[in-house]
């Protein structure tokens, strides 16, 4: 880590002088976990580091300015995966502070009149209008909290009269570290090991979700998300500030946003530019002639397609949303974020009322139905989504995350015909004529095949919720004009009936996790060939945990005679630390602790220094460099350091599979890393690391892949497909159709038409999955492809 500069705070002393930065933790929020002794001083992964602000330092910062200032209220808002304070800070004139509830029902009133919305703006030219700034959602990008202290203190405490016009016209709600954890570690993700800028489709994590309630809250116009570090991507334009590239998802009312996006945009490049005299040391800032701008200087490869992102995610809320990259890990780059965040705020503060009025039009757009710069049919009339009574928590899982979206959900009390088919009683129902119809629209449809669309893509191109959590979104082009209950939020309770022995169908992650939950109680479970479970055991003894898994369990005539019994089972799973900037292997691990199973990570240099005695089953979810030398200060806590620990590894895996040990391999990069164990003699053919959707996979339909059959889901993200497999059984294929690839951006993907997607070697317990059975709480729908592996004899 390079020395500590002495001028590093000469940026800070301007701004922030009035409150010494004193350790300790806030006086009204308390918690025990941080340990300021163990607060990391740089990230590994950053090849520079600066004297950033300490997580364990906001808490006590935030609270001394609060009582310097009438404006700002600050609280905490639930806690991290590691359970760090989640602080809010909301900063308006004081006339405004017991008013906001007030705000934000007038704001309410935009999803439901919004054409008397436009009028009270038009004739109320007072009003202020949320702006919602987001602090370092990856933890090792410290630049942006730093900018948002240092805003804080601003708008809290000065008077000048910039100052004074933006807080006459603007509420500031500040997230101030999204990612508490990472800060803590200096890692980018949070204790889960999940990127939080990857999880706003699914909302996984407490932090995700926290940022959404917010969202949901106060609907800010404008959404500003700090990150770092970008530089040089275009002669002497330092940082990147969006709007995108394309491909634009085409849910969006992108005409609306774009409008006033790129103006924006340009608006924080011209303060940036304005104050690049004030710049410190660095050639880089000096010669700076402006800022990157994707949509103005680039083809592709910065898109708001996937709405994965956390200003992505905003926009459909209505925000002008932007990610915000600061060119260096510095106080130089604090600078630059802080100049772009005024400008935007300038910004907002001279066009409010246009850029509110068309905020509001999105909306308008939703309820009337009327999307003119979309084609017709693209958007249905509304959803319709059936009920399975025998395990109803799929549907009830994908219904609670749309009304936690903001996304109306209705019921049919009664049986209906919509389309000349019959639904019955309970049926829920998404009415596209709706404020948020576009996100309503961008969760539930199938999605599209963008490869030829576009050169390159940006992470994930296809994330459609029915297909990868496997419930039934049924889009209509007719109005269904049926009558219906609002529904708030869906309550479940599983039931048992019958005297036993009962069955417990392998239809959900819930059903496998119950399955689970059973076995570690001692209760007596076996599985059939199709990967059913039964158990013998009497009704009240397992009434607890069925009532817990919202399944409804019924006895059944006979356990079949191939029903093999099940024991629990300890799992240990190859821990990726972050190369390449990813913990690969935490999807896999998130899958199968929600589906029941204890989890235990190893590094690879536990595995090679301690071996897996103990442990039933190893799971290989990560990058293949994890079992080669890694010498980076990044990698050196959990890499390989020498030859002799790399053969250590190879022989103990090795040996446990020799033994008769389970060995699961989950993706690309497990698939090569195995070859290189020499674990499989199969060819491992890779698509494209850009390359990921929907496709088409045909499962066998028993063992390995019950509960799945012929021309069912999978998904791929750099995908995978075997050949030379003479010594395999291949229980998945492809599809051998030409449309087998769904949704996504695939090139070439014709080459895997057909070829095997999921193996089992015939003289060994190690079997390939070449599909992402376990990515980032995406792919619910295959997360019992993992547990089928495990309990599989």
């Amino acid at each position: 880590m390079k020395k500590k500069k002495t001028v590093a705070g000469l940026l800070a002393v301007g701004l922030l002088t009035s409150v010494p930065w004193t350790m300790g933790f806030a006086e009204g929020p308390k918690w025990t976990n941080v340990n300021v002794y163990e607060e990391q001083d740089g990230s590994k992964f950053n090849s520079e580091n600066y004297d950033f602000v300490k997580f364990s330092q906001i808490g006590s910062k935030l609270k001394a300015i609060e009582k310097q200032s009438n404006r700002i209220k600050v609280e905490v808002r639930g806690t991290s995966a590691d359970g760090n304070p989640l602080y809010v800070v909301t900063i308006a004139d004081p006339g405004s502070h017991g008013k906001f509830g007030k705000i934000q029902a007038l704001r309410k009133q935009m999803f439901k009149n919004p054409g008397k919305a436009q009028d009270w703006i038009a004739g109320n030219p007072d009003f202020k209008v949320p702006v919602m700034i987001n602090g370092s959602i990856h933890g090792t990008e410290f630049a942006g909290t730093d900018a948002i202290l240092q805003l804080i203190e601003r708008f809290a405490t000065q008077n000048d009269q910039e100052t004074k016009n933006i807080l006459e016209n603007n509420i500031l709600i500040f997230n101030v570290v999204q990612n508490p954890d990472g800060r803590v570690d200096a890692t980018r993700f949070n204790g889960q090991g999940i990127d939080l800028n990857r999880d706003f489709i699914t909302q996984s994590q407490s932090e995700t979700r926290e940022t959404v309630e917010l969202i949901k809250e106060w609907n800010p116009m404008v959404f500003l998300d700090t990150h770092g570090y970008v530089k040089n991507y275009a002669p002497n334009r330092q940082g990147l500030i969006e709007p995108c590239t394309p491909p634009h998802n085409p849910n969006y009312e992108y005409d609306l946003y774009n409008k006033w996006a790129y103006m924006q945009a340009e608006a924080m490049e011209a303060n940036i530019m304005k104050e690049k005299d004030k710049f410190t040391d660095s050639t880089l800032y000096k010669n700076m002639q402006g800022v990157y701008i994707p949509q103005r200087n680039d083809k592709d490869g910065w898109d708001d397609y996937p709405p994965i992102f956390t200003p992505m995610y905003a926009m459909y809320h209505g925000a002008y949303g932007h990610t915000l990259e600061t060119p260096t890990n510095d106080w130089n780059g604090v600078r630059w974020m802080y100049n772009a965040i005024i400008g935007a705020l300038n910004f907002a503060t001279e066009n409010k009322q246009a850029m509110i009025t068309d905020q509001i039009e999105m909306f308008k757009r939703g309820i009337n139905f009327d999307h003119p710069f979309h084609k017709d049919g693209f958007f249905p009339k509304a959803y319709i989504l059936p009920v399975d009574e025998k395990d109803p928590t799929i549907t009830h899982k994908a219904v609670n995350h749309l009304l936690n979206n903001d996304i109306e959900v209705v019921q049919a009390p009664k049986s209906f015909v919509v389309d000349g088919k019959s639904y019955p009683k309970g049926t829920f129902i998404v009415k596209m004529d709706q404020a948020k119809a576009g996100l309503a629209n961008t969760m539930l449809w199938d999605g599209e095949d963008i490869t030829n669309d576009i050169g390159a893509m940006y992470d994930i191109s296809a994330w459609s919720l029915p297909e990868l959590w496997g419930f039934e979104a049924i889009p209509t082009q007719t109005f269904v004009d049926v009558t219906t209950n609002k529904v708030n939020k869906i309550s479940e309770q599983g039931s048992v009936s019958g005297k036993g022995p009962f069955l417990i169908p392998n239809s959900s992650v819930q059903a496998v996790n119950l399955v689970n939950t059973l076995l570690q109680q001692g209760v007596s479970i076996k599985r059939d060939s199709k990967g059913n479970f039964y158990t013998d055991a009497a009704a009240n003894i397992i009434s607890a945990a069925v009532k817990e898994s919202g399944l409804q369990i019924e006895s059944t005539a006979k356990v079949p005679a191939d029903a093999a019994p099940l024991s629990s089972l300890k799992v240990a799973i190859l821990k990726d630390g972050g190369i390449s900037k990813v913990q690969s292997h935490s999807g896999t691990k998130l899958s199968l602790k929600r589906l029941g199973f204890q989890v235990t990570e190893l590094t690879p240099v536990e595995v090679a220094e301690n071996g897996l005695n103990g442990f039933d089953v190893f799971v290989y979810s990560g990058s293949s460099s994890l079992i080669t030398v890694i010498t980076s200060a990044s990698s050196k806590e959990f890499g390989l350091q020498d030859p002799a620990q790399v053969a250590k590894l190879k022989a103990n895996i090795n040996s446990f599979v020799a033994q008769g040990g389970k060995y699961i391999a989950v993706g690309s990069s497990a698939s090569q890393a195995t070859k290189t164990l020499g674990l499989t003699d199969d060819t491992i053919n890779v698509g494209g690391s850009d390359s990921n959707g929907i496709v088409k996979v045909d499962y066998e339909g028993t063992g390995l892949t019950g509960g799945y059959g012929q021309n069912d889901i999978g998904f791929v993200y750099r995908p995978t497909w075997y050949t030379n497999t003479g010594n395999d059984k291949v229980v998945a294929r492809y599809a051998n159709s030409d449309d087998f690839f769904q949704a996504g951006h695939w090139k070439n993907n014709k080459n895997a038409k057909g070829q095997a997607v999921m193996v089992k070697e015939q003289d060994k317990d190690v079997t390939l999955i070449g599909l992402e059975a376990g990515f980032r709480d995406h792919t619910d729908y295959l997360f019992r492809l993992l547990s089928n592996a495990i309990f599989e004899k």
